[in-house]
Parts: C-alpha cells; sequence; structure tokens
C-alpha cells in the first residue's frame, strides 16, 4: 500500500521539477539569468514561489540543474544515435550535425547554454563539470575511433582536439542564437565543422602521422 502510494508522489514531483526547469529555460531566455527573478520562474512554471526552493537552493543552482540535465539528454541522444553507425568518420560527422540541429531546435535552451550560462559567477567558479566531463569523453572516444581506424592523424594530442571542437560548437551555436539573420543555416555549419576537422586531422599518407 505505502509503495503503490509513494509512486504516483515520486512521479508528480520529478513533473513539477521538470517543469519548473523548462520554465527557466524560457525565463533566462526572455529577461536574461541576472534580471530573472524565481517567482517569474515559479510563475512560468504553475507554481508557488516557495515550490522552487523545494527543488533547487536557489537561481544559480536552477541554472547548474538545468545545464547537467539538458546536457544528459544531449548526451544520452547522441549515444544511442552513434551505436547505430560504425565508420568512424560517419560517426563523427553524425556527432556534429547532431549537437548543431539539436541546438537550432531549442533555440531558447542553447542561448541559456551559449550566453546565460556564463553569467553565473558560481557556475564560473563552482561548477563541478561532471557531465561537461562525459561529454569531453565522448569526443575522446570519436577521436580515439578515428585514430584506431587510421582516419585521424595521431600527432596532434587527444585533449587539444575535444577542447577545440567543443569550443567550435560552442562558438557556431553562440552565433545561431545572436545572429538574428545569420549567413549559414544549421546544416550548413554543421557540415562544414565536421569537413573542417576531419579534413584537419586526417592521417597523411606520405608521414604515416
Amino acid at each position: 500500500m505505502k509503495a503503490e502510494k509513494a509512486a504516483p508522489r515520486r512521479a508528480g514531483a520529478q513533473e513539477k521539477h521538470d517543469r519548473i526547469l523548462k520554465a527557466a529555460v524560457k525565463i533566462f531566455a526572455r529577461h536574461g539569468f541576472h534580471n530573472s527573478k524565481i517567482s517569474q520562474i515559479a510563475k512560468e512554471a504553475g507554481v508557488a514561489d516557495g515550490t522552487i526552493y523545494l527543488y533547487f537552493k536557489n537561481k544559480d543552482d536552477v541554472l547548474i540543474s538545468l545545464f547537467e540535465e539538458k546536457l544528459t539528454e544531449a548526451i544520452d541522444r547522441l549515444k544511442e544515435l552513434l551505436d547505430g553507425i560504425d565508420a568512424p568518420e560517419q560517426r563523427f560527422r553524425a556527432f556534429i550535425r547532431n549537437y548543431v540541429l539539436y541546438m537550432d531546435e531549442n533555440k531558447e535552451l542553447a542561448e541559456v547554454i551559449s550566453v546565460e550560462l556564463r553569467q553565473s559567477n558560481k557556475f564560473m567558479k563552482e561548477y563541478v563539470p561532471i557531465k561537461f566531463g562525459e561529454f569531453l569523453n565522448l569526443v575522446s572516444n570519436l577521436i580515439r575511433d578515428c585514430k584506431d581506424q587510421g582516419v585521424f592523424r595521431t600527432s596532434v594530442p587527444p585533449g587539444i582536439i575535444k577542447r577545440s571542437i567543443f569550443g567550435a560548437l560552442d562558438e557556431m551555436v553562440l552565433y545561431m542564437v545572436l545572429d538574428p539573420h545569420p549567413k549559414y543555416d544549421a546544416e550548413e555549419i554543421a557540415d562544414a565543422l565536421a569537413e573542417f576537422f576531419l579534413e584537419g586531422l586526417k592521417k597523411h599518407p606520405s608521414s604515416g602521422q
């Protein structure tokens, strides 16, 4: 009996938690992180102000939780996609393309991650990059597979490559968010980035590296 009653409560709590984060994306994108208020998030989510504090310590905690959970969703989506692709070069292209298109489809989320996240001093100083580290590990695995299969040369350190790839992705998402009339659409950006890294990192037959 107790277990049967507990399950709906847990489900209800999770639904409310998700609703708060969804509302936070809209409010942070609409007003900016610094100008947003907990009361605005609560109103958008359809809950009392005090309810927010049952799930999150403060506004910074909402932002950090939002980043972690949305990055988890992106990682899961990317892993599922990549599991169905064998060729390392195609896996690399699919990763770049899927990430860029996902951000393009979720413009408010992209704005929060690429712009507003940097406005939180707590995030910049205290964030422990657990999920971000997992994301970079996913990139590292793609790089390793390309090296093992002879697609990429071995002379460039993987740590530099993976952060360069994320930096390029982050910069292009920022471009898509901030430019009201971008010259390039998401598909063009994704294809160009994939080509840029694949051609730049390809193994040279003459050198063997």
